[in-house]
Order: C-alpha cells, then structure tokens, then sequence
C-alpha cells in the first residue's frame, strides 16, 4: 500500500562510505524526498560487500550483507532491488559512496569498462526507457552512465570537477559537465539529475544543498 504521495526509489549499497552508501548523502536524500512531499521507499541489492574498518581504512578481509548492511540506514524499511521493476515507482535517486563504484558497479577497478550489477542495470534502464527520472550524486553517477551505456542512451552529468572520473565518464560516450558542490547538472531529454556531494571534500551544509536541489527535481519530474 502508498500513501498517495509520489514514490520515489533510494537504491543504497550498504552503510560507510569505504564499503557501501555515503552515509550523510543517502540521510540528506531521504531528508530531501520527505521535505519535497514524496514518499522514499528504500532498496538494495542481496550480495556480498567487502567489508572496510572505517577508522582505519582498511580492509578486514571480512564480508557483509549489502541489504543488510542498508538496511540500517533504511531503519529496517527496505527490500531487495530484484523486487521492483524501473518504471514501479516515480523516480529514482543514487546516493553515492564507494559502494556505488565496487557493488553497485565495478567502476572503481574497470572505469570507463565497468560494468554494473544485473539488478541495479535492470531497473535503471529500464527507468531510463519509461522516462522516469534519475537522481544521482557522489560517484553514482558513473553508475548511471555505465547502464545507460549499456543503453546506448548518451547523457549529461556531473561528479564535480574531478579530471580523472570525468575522463572515464567522456570515455563512455558522456558528457561531463564540471559543477559545484552545491548545485546540478540537469540532463532535461533524459530525465537524469546528477549533483557532485562528497567527491569535494566540502561542507556538510554545502553537500545538503546540492543534493536538495538533486532531489526537488526529480521529485519535480515525477
């Protein structure tokens, strides 16, 4: 059941951002959702994530559960990301995080050769096909340019102004637009909505602004 309100998917890949969803960005996402009078319903893929100590920085050489692990993000209300179909809901936002780059894609070891997860692949072209909007912040946006490759769908995006990424992004076949933190770039044919978030090492007020307007406007596109 919904409660009438627009529906907006969350797609997390677990919870730190060494190993799985920026944790502030994916709070000032479902923040911005609820504020913009949508309705988050949060998802996650069912695998495993490697797990990274995050007061040291290092691997553990430990895994764990990526829906689990979202799951406390989520405060329990998730489901997995098999369970939905692209165009089930009113548009779709991407926190960002190294999980985006290693689970949800293999961006991080492969860039602009990555690949993306069956399921994250599966909704987000298909969202790309029904012209339901995508928002995305942080690295996730290579994650939508990795599936809307797979699309042969060319877009317009930000990570910031990271020379590197951006490099990888262009290489896919996209164009890469440098932005501030604390504001988008609008891909209006495509419907996809992308802010830089914490690939500047900013503010957490300034990270806040650029993913409210991230969100306004897929909310405002749904």
């Amino acid at each position: 059941m919904t409660s009438g309100k627009k529906q907006i998917g969350v797609i997390l890949s677990g919870a730190g951002f060494l190993d799985g969803s920026e944790i502030h960005e994916a709070v000032l996402a479902l923040l911005a959702i609820d504020e913009a009078g949508a309705e988050a319903r949060v998802f996650a893929p069912d695998g495993k994530l490697a797990e990274v100590d995050h007061k040291t920085g290092k691997p553990t050489g430990k895994e764990r559960g990526v829906l689990e692990e979202a799951a406390r993000i989520a405060r329990s209300n998730i489901a997995d990301l098999a369970s939905v179909g692209g165009a089930d809901v009113d548009g779709w936002v991407l926190p960002g995080g190294y999980g985006a780059a290693k689970t949800l894609s293999d961006f991080a070891s492969k860039g602009a050769g990555a690949t993306v997860h069956k399921e994250v692949g599966r909704v987000l072209r298909e969202a790309l096909a029904a012209q339901v909007p995508v928002g995305a912040c942080c690295i996730a946006p290579a994650v939508v340019a990795a599936a809307a490759r797979q699309a042969n769908a060319k877009l317009r995006l930000t990570i910031g102004n990271d020379p590197d990424t951006a490099k990888q992004i262009a290489a896919m076949g996209h164009a890469h637009v440098v932005c501030p933190v604390d504001d988008v770039v609008v891909d209006t044919d495509r419907k996809v909505v992308t802010a830089p978030a914490y690939m500047y090492d900013a503010p957490i007020a300034a990270v806040a602004r650029g993913i409210k307007k991230m969100v306004q406007q897929v909310v405002a596109w749904a």
